[in-house]
């Protein structure tokens, strides 16, 4: 009977020994060898795999992040859950690692660690609510002071990325008042300067980061905020001390992009500083012949032409910044900002309308949409587009117009020299695209590379000079040299016979050889009379047709001059349209409006602002544009929201209370000049007025509706309204 007892408690003493084990290394328990247990099982089995796991998708998505040295750097890199999508297995790894602490290990002093890595790869993945609340939690049920500080700085990171920055900056406040360690020093001051780097305040930023850059080691990162710095600065219009920034670049290892982008902008900056320096000093020949480099050649040449235009030297920029943009290498972003900077130049500086129009279009197909200049680029090209068609009716009117006061042998003898200008450069630039194609085809033969290609892969074509060259030379080949027209390719039209039609099968090389022989029109021929007398057709020379010509350079004139007041936002340009259209049509039938013009495009300050108003008051008393500079625009009442503007005048009209709807109409109408909801406010002052002022007076502001705003969505509806009060009032 012993014995047997003695042999059951051997039997089950193990699984009691278990037992109290288990039950003193609860994850519950407080006591040391409990938590000693669940702290070394939640370190190395969990929590160390899940940072690791995070540190490896972070070090992946560094790598893949594309940095943009045109736009400013951001201090801390952008948490963007599409840049995660590669290693979301390793961030999903992280979450499944680090919540294996949260639910076996409460006890554990690593607890709170965990809770801010999951919060992290959860915000990394996109999943901001739920990375969140594990920041949140951390802070308010976290043991330790710095694990509750780095997830709040966590969390305000998070909020920035947001653009959240009054929260942002509500904990960055607590933060301030926290006792932190160094390491926590460091990504506080980071953060901080993050958030107001990315909130525009840049010189608040920048005093941030000179306190932080003492405790800073010597990295790729630390060479980036000094980039990032430098830009700011750069911004502020303190160029030396960007350049002190430029220069610490290269002292803390920077990659070979980062370091020739610094020595780059460093360049454009001692040019700012010290007009007089010698530019063949610098070395370009040298830095474009290094094989290091052929990546970076556009930009090279870009900068170049940063500085030859510095030193207005305007001709050798738009050279400069042509080669940048032939010698892009697939580099989009630096090609896009090459056009943005040609626009620019051929429409400040050359006044070249067509050219700017045509670069802010390419620049605009490859600019990337969340571009900080997307937007602004895209309103400028939406301009250019109105600007250029309105342009190009005053310079052709003005160019026909001066035709038609010659006389009849001066105006043949004018019309022959242009055909023969024409005919001149036409020849020169085939001649070029001869030397271009041969080029091209000599480059083939010998196995040399197409410097625009990206490996292998074959460009679009307009994106290939080369093979623009060809095309036109065998479209010259197959159809002949043509004038731009339609039905171009009827066998009635004259220049058929001349086209010179060989064979399909005759190569390139053969077309660069008979063009080779083509020696332009000569005077007297079919084609060249056929030439004069298409140019000649369009000259004015009758009274009527004067008087046609006449009319649309005025409407263009006052298309331009609005264009520039309220779309490109130029007001010297469009009071010098409006001051020339006046001087060229003194009767014009927007004499009244272009008064009114005028008036707005003053600064308060300017004495011609009250000189415009003064002649609008007493030639035009009774005009709308009298009624506006008459009103007060900051009457009471004015809220500066045009929405609740417009509702509280439609409610007044709804009422009935026409006479005070029309007087708040008239008088907020100014304030809204250019926006959205202009038209808007109009079309209801056409009713209001139809109610006070009667029919004739209905009829006129219907008819300045249409004038004014020939593009609005609601021009339908008044050219029925205008039709209807025509037939009311025994009009046809």
């Amino acid at each position: 009977m012993i014995e047997s007892f003695a042999s059951h408690i051997r039997r089950i003493t193990p699984y009691l020994a278990l037992s109290i084990l288990l039950t003193a290394c609860s994850q519950f328990s407080t006591r040391p060898g409990a938590v000693n247990f669940h702290n070394i099982s939640a370190r190395y089995n969990a929590y160390f795999m899940a940072e690791q796991d995070m540190l490896e998708a972070e070090f992946a998505m560094k790598k893949a992040f594309k940095e943009d040295y045109n736009q400013l750097l951001p201090i801390l890199l952008p948490m963007d859950s599409i840049l995660a999508q590669p290693v979301k297995p390793q961030l999903d790894n992280a979450i499944r690692k680090a919540s294996i602490v949260a639910e076996k290990h409460q006890n554990s002093k690593w607890l709170d660690n965990s809770y801010i890595v999951l919060g992290k790869s959860r915000l990394y993945l996109g999943q901001w609510a739920d990375g969140l609340e594990a920041l949140r939690y951390v802070y308010a049920n976290g043991r330790d002071e710095n694990d509750k500080n780095d997830a709040l700085i966590l969390l305000m990171r998070a909020y920035i990325v947001r653009k959240d920055y009054s929260n942002a900056l509500g904990v960055a406040e607590h933060l301030s008042q926290q006792p932190l360690d160094k390491s926590s020093i460091r990504d506080f001051y980071l953060t901080k300067a993050y958030l107001h780097q990315q909130n525009g305040e840049y010189l608040t930023s920048v005093a941030i980061l000179e306190e932080t850059f003492p405790l800073l080691k010597k990295s790729i990162e630390t060479a980036r905020i000094h980039f990032a710095a430098a830009q700011m600065y750069d911004r502020l219009g303190q160029y030396g001390l960007a350049n002190k920034h430029y220069r610490s670049v290269s002292k803390n290892r920077p990659s070979y992009d980062l370091g020739f982008y610094s020595a780059m902008n460093s360049l454009q900056n001692e040019v700012v500083l010290n007009p007089n320096k010698d530019l063949n000093s610098i070395g370009f020949d040298k830095m474009l012949r290094d094989r290091k480099n052929d990546d970076l050649r556009d930009r090279i040449y870009f900068t170049m032409g940063l500085l030859a235009e510095h030193r207005k030297q305007i001709p050798e920029a738009v050279g400069y910044l042509q080669k940048a943009a032939v010698a892009s290498k697939g580099n989009l972003q630096q090609k896009a900002y090459t056009y943005l900077q040609l626009a620019r130049i051929n429409y400040e500086s050359l006044e070249n309308f067509e050219v700017s129009k045509a670069y802010y279009d390419s620049a605009l197909t490859i600019l990337p949409r969340e571009a900080p200049e997307y937007l602004l680029v895209s309103e400028r090209k939406r301009a250019l587009d109105s600007f250029v068609a309105e342009y190009t009716i005053v310079t052709t009117e003005d160019s026909l117009q001066n035709l038609a006061k010659m006389n009849p042998a001066a105006l043949d003898n004018k019309i022959d020299a242009i055909i023969e200008d024409q005919e001149k450069r036409r020849l020169e630039a085939e001649a070029n695209e001869r030397k271009a194609a041969l080029a091209a085809q000599n480059a083939n033969k010998q196995g040399i590379p197409n410097p625009l290609a990206n490996g292998n892969e074959r460009r679009w074509e307009l994106y290939d000079p080369a093979l623009i060259n060809q095309a036109k030379l065998d479209f010259k080949r197959i159809w002949g040299n043509r004038p731009l027209e339609d039905d171009w390719r009827r066998s009635s039209r004259p220049l058929q016979a001349a086209s010179g039609n060989n064979p399909a099968g005759t190569d390139s090389t053969t077309a660069v050889n008979t063009l080779a022989a083509d020696e332009g029109m000569k005077k007297g021929t079919p084609e060249w009379d056929q030439a004069h007398d298409l140019l000649k057709k369009n000259v004015p020379l009758t009274d009527a047709q004067f008087a046609d010509s006449q009319l649309r350079k005025e409407t263009a004139l006052y298309g331009l001059g609005k264009i520039y007041r309220f779309d490109l936002k130029e007001s010297q340009r469009a009071i010098a349209t409006f001051n020339r259209m006046l001087s060229e049509y003194p009767q014009t039938q927007y004499k009244d409006e272009i008064y009114y013009l005028l008036y707005l495009s003053y600064e308060e300050e300017n004495q011609n602002k009250a000189s415009w108003k003064s002649k609008l008051l007493s030639e035009f008393p009774n005009s709308t544009y009298a009624r506006l500079v008459s009103k007060s625009t900051d009457a009471a009442g004015n809220s500066g929201n045009p929405i609740k503007e417009y509702e509280a005048v439609y409610m007044l009209y709804s009422k009935g209370e026409y006479v005070k709807a029309l007087e708040d109409i008239e008088r907020n109408l100014p304030a809204y000049k250019g926006g959205s909801m202009e038209d808007k406010f109009a079309l209801l002052r056409v009713f209001l007025i139809g109610k006070v002022r009667g029919k004739d007076a209905y009829g006129q502001a219907i008819t300045e509706f249409m004038r004014l705003y020939p593009a609005s969505v609601y021009l339908p509806r008044l050219k029925e309204m205008q039709e209807f009060n025509s037939l009311s009032m025994g009009k046809r």
